[in-house]
């Protein structure tokens, strides 16, 4: 449900010193695993990936400590939404926990989700499945009363795995690659008009399926 991290221009020894441009950072790099990216930029030393990816990690960390982090507009209201209706809630990352236990202090979020899966806990991080499947078995819900945020292909494509619809959200990546990913509606952010009428109707359907029982 955040920003997310803006993309590293300059990766130290990957491609001869030449700078990887934003298309490359949005199709291989983007809501990857760090040990994912790692064996991508450092093939043939992948030590050195996995140490450059913790360095970059500090650094994302200790520049957050010092800036605000702008939540994507709209968000307090869907939380607000999710709190009224009492729905259990869980932030699903592909982030290393430091870096997801600062990013979701620094949106006040701390106490609205009730558990926080890590890629890093799974045998598989996304594009696969499994942290959201893991999401799913904690939180002791079914796929088909459950739906996704995710702003990545790599985020849209586990949720689509898992069999859970998945809201887009084009607020880092081009709505034409994220489409790639088949998510079952794109927004520009939480307060797009069709993600409100998407949650109108499902409050509709709650509706009439607690008076037909």
């Amino acid at each position: 449900m955040t920003a997310g991290e803006n993309s590293v221009q300059m990766w130290i020894g990957f491609n001869n010193g030449v700078p990887i441009d934003e298309e490359y950072f949005i199709k291989n790099i983007a809501g990857k695993h760090n040990s994912d990216i790692a064996v991508l930029l450092y093939p043939d030393d992948i030590p050195r990936g996995i140490k450059f990816m913790e360095d970059k990690e500090a650094m994302f960390r200790s520049r957050l400590a010092l800036e605000n982090l702008p939540p994507i507009k709209g968000l307090y209201k869907l939380t607000k939404w999710i709190d009224d209706r009492g729905l259990k809630r869980a932030a699903v990352t592909n982030a290393p926990k430091p870096n997801a236990e600062l990013m979701i202090s620094k949106l006040g979020l701390k106490d609205f989700f009730d558990v926080v899966i890590l890629g890093s806990d799974c045998e598989r991080a996304k594009p696969y499945p499994d942290p959201y499947l893991k999401a799913l078995e904690v939180l002791q819900v079914s796929k088909d009363h459950t739906f996704v945020c995710e702003d990545s292909v790599s985020g849209i494509k586990a949720g689509v795995a898992a069999g859970m619809p998945v809201v887009g959200l084009t607020t880092r990546n081009p709505e034409s690659v994220l489409m790639e990913a088949n998510p079952t509606i794109l927004i520009k952010d939480y307060e797009d008009p069709k993600l409100w009428e998407a949650l109108e109707e499902l409050d509709k359907r709650i509706g009439s399926s607690k008076t037909s029982a």
